[in-house]
């Protein structure tokens, strides 16, 4: 395939996925005082006892222009197959003063939120859906929302000293990244996103500095059941950026699956009308149930 049609099946693949009307939550709390500090739950649909909870990060590089909202029919369709669903939001980068293009994350901003966000999750599940189960969570997130998964569920394995270390690792049942920025060293020398990495880390003044605190590569292993799904046709986050992820954990002794799927690129993951979000609801549900 040439890359003009690479592009241009990708530019499809986008705009299906984000052609779904966003998808009104049944209910949202806040885990802080600022506006982007806020969860969506979306309740399990049909009957049965209590559902695991899928906890969705998501994606967008890290800016302010893509929040939940785009997620929220892949969190409804979730909540569909029968799970309790939490949509996090967080602080991302915005454009400079005076205008100019949206930069990625903010530091640590990004970084406080969704730690916070992930401790504070098992007590506001319990209020806002009743039938949840917050005994078995399993993360998610999509492409900057899937790295943001990967760090969070390693936050007991950061360097001693960081904010955002924990005792022991979070009570999960697995993570299940899709299309993760996974690698930031591998990540940032593919310019994934325009240079979103580099952003995310403060610049080329910090990149060096911050990357032990917030580059799911380096923090390995984790001890808990991870896989990555990846369109083998993204060029948004290639499989490069996954594959590296998965030797580093090799190379650290944890097996990390890696669930490739033909003919598929960035977005069809995340896209409900698309048959690789039924593959990716079924790799929740082997971690979940």
């Amino acid at each position: 395939m040439t890359d003009d049609a690479a592009a241009a099946r990708s530019a499809a693949e986008e705009e299906s996925a984000l052609s779904h009307p966003p998808v009104e939550p049944d209910a949202t709390a806040a885990y802080g005082d600022d506006p982007d500090q806020l969860i969506d739950f979306y309740a399990p649909r049909g009957e049965g006892g209590p559902a695991p909870v899928v906890v969705v990060l998501h994606g967008g590089a890290w800016r302010t222009p893509y929040d939940r909202r785009h997620v929220s029919p892949f969190a409804a369709f979730l909540a569909g197959r029968g799970f309790a669903v939490a949509s996090v939001e967080y602080r991302r980068g915005a454009g400079e003063p005076g205008g100019g293009d949206p930069v990625a994350g903010r530091w640590p901003d990004t970084f406080d939120d969704v730690a916070a966000a992930v401790d504070a999750l098992p007590g506001l599940v319990r209020e806002c859906v009743p039938r949840a189960d917050p005994r078995r969570i399993v993360l998610t997130g999509h492409s900057a929302g899937g790295h943001l998964a990967l760090w969070a569920a390693a936050r007991h394995v950061l360097p001693a000293g960081s904010p955002w270390r924990t005792d022991g690792p979070a009570p999960l049942r697995g993570v299940v990244a899709l299309a993760p920025v996974a690698d930031l060293e591998v990540a940032d020398k593919l310019a994934v996103c325009g240079g979103a990495v580099r952003q995310l880390l403060g610049g080329d003044d910090h990149f060096a500095e911050r990357r032990p605190y917030a580059d799911p590569g380096l923090l390995l292993p984790t001890g808990i059941a991870t896989t990555l799904v990846q369109g083998r046709t993204d060029v948004v986050v290639p499989q490069a950026v996954a594959e590296s992820y998965a030797e580093a954990a090799a190379k650290a002794g944890e097996v990390v699956g890696v669930t490739l799927l033909e003919d598929v690129g960035h977005f069809p993951l995340v896209d409900p009308g698309a048959d690789a979000c039924a593959v990716v609801a079924e790799e929740i549900a082997q971690l979940a149930w």
